[in-house]
Protein backbone atom coordinates (compact mmCIF):
# COMPACT_ATOMS: atom_id res chain seq x y z
CA UNK A 1 0.00 0.00 0.00
CA UNK A 2 0.87 3.31 -1.19
CA UNK A 3 1.30 5.95 1.80
CA UNK A 4 1.40 9.75 2.04
CA UNK A 5 2.45 10.34 5.97
CA UNK A 6 4.34 7.42 6.57
CA UNK A 7 7.45 5.43 5.76
CA UNK A 8 8.05 1.60 6.04
CA UNK A 9 11.16 -0.09 6.38
CA UNK A 10 11.20 -3.78 7.20
CA UNK A 11 13.81 -5.52 8.49
CA UNK A 12 15.01 -9.53 9.19
CA UNK A 13 13.12 -9.43 12.61
CA UNK A 14 10.89 -6.09 12.72
CA UNK A 15 9.51 -3.25 11.11
CA UNK A 16 10.22 0.59 11.65
CA UNK A 17 7.31 2.66 10.76
CA UNK A 18 7.99 6.27 10.74
CA UNK A 19 5.58 9.54 11.09
CA UNK A 20 6.41 11.14 8.07
CA UNK A 21 5.04 15.12 8.36
CA UNK A 22 8.22 17.08 9.23
CA UNK A 23 6.94 20.28 8.21
CA UNK A 24 4.13 20.05 10.79
CA UNK A 25 6.13 18.01 13.24
CA UNK A 26 4.49 14.77 12.46
CA UNK A 27 1.41 15.96 13.72
CA UNK A 28 -1.52 13.37 13.71
CA UNK A 29 -4.48 14.03 11.13
CA UNK A 30 -7.12 11.56 10.44
CA UNK A 31 -5.32 11.43 7.50
CA UNK A 32 -2.20 9.68 9.16
CA UNK A 33 -4.32 7.89 11.81
CA UNK A 34 -5.76 5.97 9.12
CA UNK A 35 -2.47 5.40 7.99
CA UNK A 36 -0.80 4.33 10.57
CA UNK A 37 -4.01 1.89 11.60
CA UNK A 38 -3.24 -0.04 8.08
CA UNK A 39 0.53 -0.12 8.58
CA UNK A 40 0.85 -1.16 12.47
CA UNK A 41 -2.35 -4.18 10.76
CA UNK A 42 -0.32 -5.55 7.94
CA UNK A 43 2.93 -5.82 9.76
CA UNK A 44 0.37 -7.49 12.65
CA UNK A 45 -0.40 -10.40 9.87
CA UNK A 46 2.95 -10.52 8.67
CA UNK A 47 4.52 -13.93 10.62
CA UNK A 48 7.74 -12.52 9.85
CA UNK A 49 7.66 -9.53 12.00
CA UNK A 50 8.43 -9.95 15.50
CA UNK A 51 8.90 -6.24 16.40
CA UNK A 52 7.07 -3.18 15.59
CA UNK A 53 9.36 0.28 16.34
CA UNK A 54 7.84 3.76 15.57
CA UNK A 55 9.77 6.31 15.59
CA UNK A 56 8.82 10.18 14.00
CA UNK A 57 10.66 12.11 11.29
CA UNK A 58 13.47 14.23 11.95
CA UNK A 59 14.90 15.08 15.21
CA UNK A 60 12.52 17.37 16.59
CA UNK A 61 9.54 15.84 16.87
CA UNK A 62 8.27 12.24 17.21
CA UNK A 63 4.56 13.26 17.45
CA UNK A 64 4.09 16.96 18.27
CA UNK A 65 0.51 16.83 19.07
CA UNK A 66 -3.17 16.21 17.02
CA UNK A 67 -3.74 18.28 13.94
CA UNK A 68 -5.75 20.78 15.47
CA UNK A 69 -7.30 22.83 12.38
CA UNK A 70 -9.11 19.45 11.74
CA UNK A 71 -11.14 19.68 14.89
CA UNK A 72 -11.08 23.80 15.63
CA UNK A 73 -14.89 23.96 14.79
CA UNK A 74 -16.27 20.90 15.59
CA UNK A 75 -19.66 20.74 17.96
CA UNK A 76 -20.09 18.51 20.51
CA UNK A 77 -21.25 15.27 19.12
CA UNK A 78 -18.48 15.44 16.40
CA UNK A 79 -15.52 16.04 19.29
CA UNK A 80 -16.97 12.74 20.76
CA UNK A 81 -16.70 10.74 17.56
CA UNK A 82 -13.96 12.02 17.06
CA UNK A 83 -12.06 10.44 20.45
CA UNK A 84 -14.37 7.09 20.29
CA UNK A 85 -12.86 6.90 16.83
CA UNK A 86 -9.72 7.84 16.95
CA UNK A 87 -8.94 5.67 20.47
CA UNK A 88 -10.62 2.61 18.41
CA UNK A 89 -8.95 3.05 14.94
CA UNK A 90 -5.39 3.45 16.84
CA UNK A 91 -4.46 3.85 19.97
CA UNK A 92 -6.36 0.83 21.33
CA UNK A 93 -5.46 -1.27 18.21
CA UNK A 94 -2.06 -0.69 19.24
CA UNK A 95 -2.45 -1.53 23.00
CA UNK A 96 -3.88 -4.74 22.05
CA UNK A 97 -1.89 -5.58 18.95
CA UNK A 98 -0.44 -9.10 19.48
CA UNK A 99 2.75 -7.76 17.86
CA UNK A 100 4.85 -5.79 20.55
CA UNK A 101 5.44 -2.07 19.82
CA UNK A 102 8.24 0.10 20.67
CA UNK A 103 7.91 3.92 20.84
CA UNK A 104 11.05 5.59 20.13
CA UNK A 105 10.44 8.82 21.32
CA UNK A 106 13.01 11.36 19.27
CA UNK A 107 11.86 14.66 20.65
CA UNK A 108 8.29 16.52 21.07
CA UNK A 109 5.57 14.29 22.08
CA UNK A 110 2.36 16.11 23.13
CA UNK A 111 -0.49 15.86 23.33
CA UNK A 112 -1.77 12.99 20.70
CA UNK A 113 1.79 12.13 20.64
CA UNK A 114 2.31 11.36 23.83
CA UNK A 115 -1.12 9.37 23.81
CA UNK A 116 0.44 7.41 20.81
CA UNK A 117 3.17 6.36 22.76
CA UNK A 118 1.42 5.76 26.15
CA UNK A 119 -0.47 3.28 23.96
CA UNK A 120 2.78 1.26 22.91
CA UNK A 121 3.85 -1.32 24.70
CA UNK A 122 6.92 0.41 25.96
CA UNK A 123 9.18 3.58 25.13
CA UNK A 124 12.05 4.71 24.74
CA UNK A 125 13.03 8.45 24.68
CA UNK A 126 16.07 10.12 22.83
CA UNK A 127 17.83 12.78 25.83
CA UNK A 128 16.00 15.84 23.57
CA UNK A 129 12.59 14.57 24.38
CA UNK A 130 9.89 16.26 25.78
CA UNK A 131 6.10 15.03 26.84
CA UNK A 132 3.17 16.64 27.99
CA UNK A 133 -0.51 16.47 27.81
CA UNK A 134 -1.09 20.96 26.92
CA UNK A 135 -4.82 20.11 26.19
CA UNK A 136 -6.40 22.07 28.90
CA UNK A 137 -4.28 25.19 27.85
CA UNK A 138 -6.66 24.47 24.61
CA UNK A 139 -9.68 24.35 26.77
CA UNK A 140 -10.04 20.39 26.06
CA UNK A 141 -8.68 17.27 27.95
CA UNK A 142 -6.71 14.38 26.31
CA UNK A 143 -9.02 12.47 24.06
CA UNK A 144 -7.62 9.52 22.71
CA UNK A 145 -6.58 7.90 26.08
CA UNK A 146 -4.34 10.09 27.86
CA UNK A 147 -6.39 10.48 31.17
CA UNK A 148 -6.56 6.85 31.68
CA UNK A 149 -3.15 5.93 30.38
CA UNK A 150 -0.78 8.44 32.16
CA UNK A 151 -2.26 7.55 35.90
CA UNK A 152 -1.27 3.98 34.73
CA UNK A 153 2.50 4.55 33.96
CA UNK A 154 2.98 7.59 36.25
CA UNK A 155 0.68 7.45 39.13
CA UNK A 156 -2.77 9.60 39.84
CA UNK A 157 -1.47 12.53 41.54
CA UNK A 158 1.89 12.81 38.72
CA UNK A 159 -0.94 12.85 35.63
CA UNK A 160 -3.22 15.15 37.65
CA UNK A 161 -0.22 17.76 37.82
CA UNK A 162 1.29 16.98 34.61
CA UNK A 163 -2.26 17.45 32.77
CA UNK A 164 -3.49 20.68 35.27
CA UNK A 165 -0.35 22.11 34.11
CA UNK A 166 -0.08 21.49 30.75
CA UNK A 167 3.51 21.61 31.18
CA UNK A 168 6.23 19.25 29.44
CA UNK A 169 9.10 17.16 31.28
CA UNK A 170 12.24 16.61 30.38
CA UNK A 171 13.56 12.85 29.36
CA UNK A 172 15.28 12.68 33.14
CA UNK A 173 12.40 13.42 34.42
CA UNK A 174 10.12 10.55 31.94
CA UNK A 175 12.45 8.35 33.47
CA UNK A 176 12.26 8.86 37.16
CA UNK A 177 8.29 8.93 36.63
CA UNK A 178 8.30 5.48 34.41
CA UNK A 179 6.91 6.93 31.53
CA UNK A 180 9.83 5.96 29.43
CA UNK A 181 12.06 2.86 30.04
CA UNK A 182 15.20 3.88 28.73
CA UNK A 183 16.92 7.30 27.44
CA UNK A 184 19.53 7.61 25.37
CA UNK A 185 21.87 10.10 22.94
CA UNK A 186 19.65 10.94 20.19
CA UNK A 187 21.62 9.17 17.45
CA UNK A 188 21.86 6.14 20.03
CA UNK A 189 17.83 5.98 19.62
CA UNK A 190 17.47 3.96 17.02
CA UNK A 191 19.93 1.39 17.41
CA UNK A 192 18.92 0.96 20.70
CA UNK A 193 15.77 0.35 19.91
CA UNK A 194 16.50 -2.08 17.13
CA UNK A 195 19.32 -4.36 19.56
CA UNK A 196 15.69 -4.22 21.93
CA UNK A 197 13.40 -5.72 19.24
CA UNK A 198 16.14 -8.13 18.00
CA UNK A 199 16.09 -9.46 22.25
CA UNK A 200 12.59 -9.86 21.62
CA UNK A 201 12.66 -11.86 18.45
CA UNK A 202 14.54 -14.55 19.60
CA UNK A 203 12.00 -15.33 22.31
CA UNK A 204 8.66 -17.08 21.25
CA UNK A 205 6.07 -14.49 19.62
CA UNK A 206 3.41 -17.14 20.33
CA UNK A 207 3.91 -16.62 23.89
CA UNK A 208 4.69 -12.53 24.05
CA UNK A 209 1.16 -12.05 22.72
CA UNK A 210 -0.01 -13.67 25.27
CA UNK A 211 1.16 -12.38 27.69
CA UNK A 212 0.47 -8.86 26.54
CA UNK A 213 -2.84 -10.20 26.66
CA UNK A 214 -2.38 -11.36 29.81
CA UNK A 215 -0.58 -7.87 31.21
CA UNK A 216 -3.25 -5.25 29.36
CA UNK A 217 -5.98 -7.42 31.10
CA UNK A 218 -5.31 -6.09 35.16
CA UNK A 219 -6.39 -2.84 33.47
CA UNK A 220 -9.60 -3.77 32.24
CA UNK A 221 -12.41 -3.00 34.17
CA UNK A 222 -14.66 -6.33 35.35
CA UNK A 223 -12.15 -8.30 34.34
CA UNK A 224 -9.67 -10.86 36.45
CA UNK A 225 -6.22 -10.44 35.21
CA UNK A 226 -5.08 -13.62 36.85
CA UNK A 227 -8.34 -15.43 34.72
CA UNK A 228 -6.54 -14.35 32.09
CA UNK A 229 -3.56 -15.20 32.65
CA UNK A 230 -3.86 -18.68 34.08
CA UNK A 231 -5.84 -19.15 30.79
CA UNK A 232 -3.20 -17.91 28.41
CA UNK A 233 -0.34 -19.85 30.00
CA UNK A 234 -2.74 -23.16 29.56
CA UNK A 235 -3.33 -22.27 25.92
CA UNK A 236 0.89 -22.33 25.89
CA UNK A 237 0.98 -25.72 26.53
CA UNK A 238 -0.96 -26.03 23.51
CA UNK A 239 1.50 -24.49 20.89
CA UNK A 240 4.64 -25.52 18.98
CA UNK A 241 6.61 -23.04 20.27
CA UNK A 242 6.31 -24.63 23.97
CA UNK A 243 7.39 -28.00 22.57
CA UNK A 244 10.43 -26.26 20.74
CA UNK A 245 11.34 -23.73 23.56
CA UNK A 246 11.08 -26.78 26.58
CA UNK A 247 13.10 -29.29 23.58
CA UNK A 248 15.75 -26.96 23.17
CA UNK A 249 15.99 -26.18 27.04
CA UNK A 250 16.17 -29.74 27.96
CA UNK A 251 19.09 -30.32 25.02
CA UNK A 252 20.64 -27.16 26.00
CA UNK A 253 20.41 -25.59 22.54
CA UNK A 254 19.33 -22.13 21.27
CA UNK A 255 15.25 -22.45 20.43
CA UNK A 256 13.69 -21.52 17.10
CA UNK A 257 10.71 -21.03 17.36
CA UNK A 258 8.44 -21.40 14.66
CA UNK A 259 6.02 -18.76 15.63
CA UNK A 260 2.69 -21.26 16.19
Amino acid sequence: MHYENILISNHNDFSIITINRPTKLNALNKATIKELHQAFKEADEDSSIKVIIVIGSGEKAFVAGADISEFANFSVEEGGKLAAKGQKLLFDFIENLSTPVIAAVNGFALGGGLELAMACHFRVASDNAKMGLPEVSLGLIPGYGGTQRLPNLVGKGRAMEMIMTAGMIDAKQALSYGLVNHVTPQEELLPFCEKLAQKISRNSSVAISAAIKAINANFIDGVNGFEVEIEEFGNCFGTEDFVEGTTAFLQKRKADFPGK
